[in-house]
């Protein structure tokens, strides 16, 4: 599937490595997890480069790009998932030896969630079960005050710290985390509840543990059917404590998703 977004001139490619299966809410309100991520991350206007186009790979269900294909593309995003980025599903494990080819080849890579703990164990750092247990809601996080010399860093994060807002806050529905890094990343963003909650591994590799690209109808949609499902860890006092919070607070969502683009599509020097 592709989703064309500008007519005319050199069109900017991506791919959405989808490690999770469309809900049935999610296909009927908003067309599948891939519209999700275009409505955030893509550009729709075009960019002055003639637009982009974005494909879908599901990856859950074994479905990767061709080794001939990765070329053309200027940039990955690995998607959320229920299932454990520390799993050895031949799909998980052809996920990480993807991740390292992309590494070599220098190609931008985003991870999320999922995504952000599958980068990490690919790269050599360790991901397991969060000793806190389940972090779901909004979260406030803590940029980090000293950040590495990268352009898209500088364009957002950068400008955040100078305001002296040096905290932001994000959707959060996890039970897995970051224990350690690979050597050579570095931590940027961290919480009360999550020590990586977002990294880098030079400039074309970031990893973020929230949900930049949910919508708060998303989230909440997914906690109650967690709930219902006959889930001993999410029960529905934790999903009406949720929908509480969503009252009276939500994301910096609009900060989050000019982060992800600003990654996705700077040119570094």
């Amino acid at each position: 599937m592709k989703i064309v977004a500008a007519e005319g001139g050199r069109r900017k490619k991506y791919a959405l490595l989808l490690a999770a299966r469309d809900s049935e809410y999610v296909r009927k309100v908003y067309g599948g997890y891939l519209e999700v991520f275009v409505r955030a991350f893509g550009d729709s206007d075009g960019d002055g480069d003639g637009g982009e186009d974005w494909d879908v790979f599901r990856v859950v269900d074994g479905e990767f790009p061709g080794d001939e294909e990765l070329d053309g593309y200027d940039g990955f995003v690995i998607s959320g998932s229920p299932h454990d980025a520390y799993s050895d599903e031949l799909w998980i494990l052809r996920l990480c030896l993807l991740v390292c080819d992309l590494v070599a080849m220098r190609k931008r890579l985003l991870g999320i969630c999922f995504g952000h703990q599958v980068i990490c164990r690919a790269l050599g750092g360790h991901v397991g079960k969060a000793r806190g247990g389940w972090d779901i809601g909004i979260r406030e996080v803590a940029i980090s005050e000293t950040l590495p010399p990268y352009m898209y860093l500088n364009g957002v994060l950068q400008r955040r710290l100078s305001a002296a807002t040096c905290y932001a806050k994000i959707t959060e529905i996890h039970q897995d985390e970051v224990w350690e890094l690979p050597a050579g990343a570095e931590v940027l963003a961290s919480s009360s509840k999550t020590g990586v909650e977002m990294f880098c591994f030079g400039d074309r590799v970031l990893g973020i543990q929230g949900h930049p690209e949910y919508t708060s109808d998303i989230l909440l949609n997914l906690v109650y059917r967690l709930s219902t499902a006959g889930s001993i860890t999410v029960s529905m006092a934790m999903a009406e404590g949720v929908r509480r919070q969503l009252e009276t607070t939500g994301p910096d969502r609009e900060f989050w998703i000019e982060l992800c683009k600003s990654f996705l599509k700077t040119e570094e020097e």
